[in-house]
């Protein structure tokens, strides 16, 4: 299968070469003609325009040898100056140079292959045709060759033997063409750069908006939860106060239930605290933790982890709490029954947590959202697959130089 996207990316080559020729010739001409009139600008736009559309489908194309299309390498141009600045992207005149190069490369590559392939495969049905051949006036050797069954049964022998070293060659050489064509076609330096500072900018306005919501999460939880359960409490002890003073003998009942309010209090800001940062992932490391969570959850948890003894604070907690969301999900909303948890570290730490329950989860849900946003902060990828019916995988893979 490979071979033959080969062999078919070489053979249009052929007319994609001439055609991406007279359209280069064509428009230069154009684009010199327009540059000393008013129409310069519109020319060049225009021109450019076809030529983003035309590449395009070269980078598409491309994807027949490489299993995808090339990235493409335009930045946004819009307002005032576009000309101006479509010009200074170096995608632009690197588009045209494909289109130049292609003529003369597309068409060598693309003639070795097509004869090649052809003339192996007629050698290999060689006794299909060859007698019809005549061959009165050829060599010797050659007439033994075509005009005789045996020497018809050699050609096609070698034709075959020859199928294995035509195909490496097909692939060779739309490999050194392709090549060419991610040299340049995908993104350069200047164009990685520029998506590279726009996905920070993208993914600190992330982080400023988790924080922000983290903060008001803590907020709310400490007034609506720990406050008012130390402020009821406290109204609880002022009561008992009073009834001591005039010897009431139900007492004892308001100091139980101020007790038991202030334990709820106490056991809300554990929870907090744990919210934000559990002790256990500080004192004891990554995998202690997640064997904590999978011997506190309410179902079957099969733990697999391979990491270092310590990781980077910001990517240990990343990764403790996908394992939390994971397996509370799965039990909160999933049903699940069993769960497993796999970690593993090398320059990246993946962490999978898969559950086999219903399946359905929302990937802009809250809580995986939030997950998303914290990961991606830490240059990570964070991944949600679960269909109807499950099973549910979460998946996050994040630099352990975080």
């Amino acid at each position: 299968m490979r071979t033959a996207r080969s062999f078919a990316y070489l053979a249009t080559s052929l007319v994609a070469g001439p055609i991406g020729f007279v359209w280069t010739l064509a428009t230069t001409v154009l684009m010199a003609v327009g540059a000393v009139t008013a129409l310069g600008a519109p020319v060049f736009l225009a021109v450019a325009w076809a030529d983003r559309h035309l590449a395009q489908l070269e980078r598409r194309r491309a994807a027949w040898v490489l299993g995808t299309a090339i990235a493409s390498p335009y930045l946004p141009v819009s307002g005032k100056g576009q000309a101006r600045r479509l010009a200074a992207q170096p995608a632009t005149w690197r588009d045209m140079a494909w289109f130049a190069v292609l003529f003369p490369l597309g068409l060598t590559l693309g003639i070795i292959a097509v004869v090649t392939a052809v003339v192996t495969a007629a050698a290999v049905i060689a006794p299909a045709w060859a007698w019809s051949v005549p061959e009165r006036r050829a060599h010797p050797l050659v007439q033994q060759a075509m005009g005789t069954h045996s020497g018809r049964l050699l050609i096609s022998a070698v034709g075959i033997a020859l199928i294995p070293i035509v195909m490496w060659l097909l692939r060779q050489l739309a490999s050194a063409q392709v090549r060419v064509a991610v040299a340049l076609l995908a993104p350069g330096e200047h164009g990685r750069l520029v998506r590279r500072a726009q996905e920070l900018a993208v993914t600190r306005a992330r982080v400023v908006d988790a924080q922000a919501a983290e903060l008001r999460r803590i907020e709310r939880d400490l007034h609506d939860g720990a406050q008012a359960r130390i402020v009821a409490a406290g109204m609880t002890l002022a009561l008992a106060e009073r009834r001591a003073r005039h010897g009431n003998a139900d007492i004892a009942d308001d100091v139980a239930t101020a007790r038991r309010q202030l334990d709820e209090a106490l056991a809300e800001l554990r929870r907090l605290v744990r919210g934000i940062h559990p002790p256990i992932l500080t004192d004891r490391g990554l995998a202690a933790a997640v064997s904590a969570l999978a011997g506190d959850s309410p179902v079957p948890v099969a733990v697999s982890i391979e990491v270092p003894e310590r990781l980077p604070p910001a990517v240990e907690s990343a990764a403790y709490f996908v394992v939390a969301e994971g397996l509370a999900n799965a039990v909160k909303y999933a049903g699940a029954t069993s769960c497993g948890v796999t970690m593993s570290a090398g320059d990246r730490l993946v962490t999978e947590v898969v559950d086999d329950g219903a399946g359905g989860a929302d990937p802009g849900g809250s809580g995986l959202d939030g997950l998303r946003r914290r990961i991606e902060a830490l240059d990570g990828t964070f991944t949600v697959i679960s269909p109807n019916g499950g099973p549910t995988r979460l998946r996050a893979e994040i630099p352990c130089a975080s």
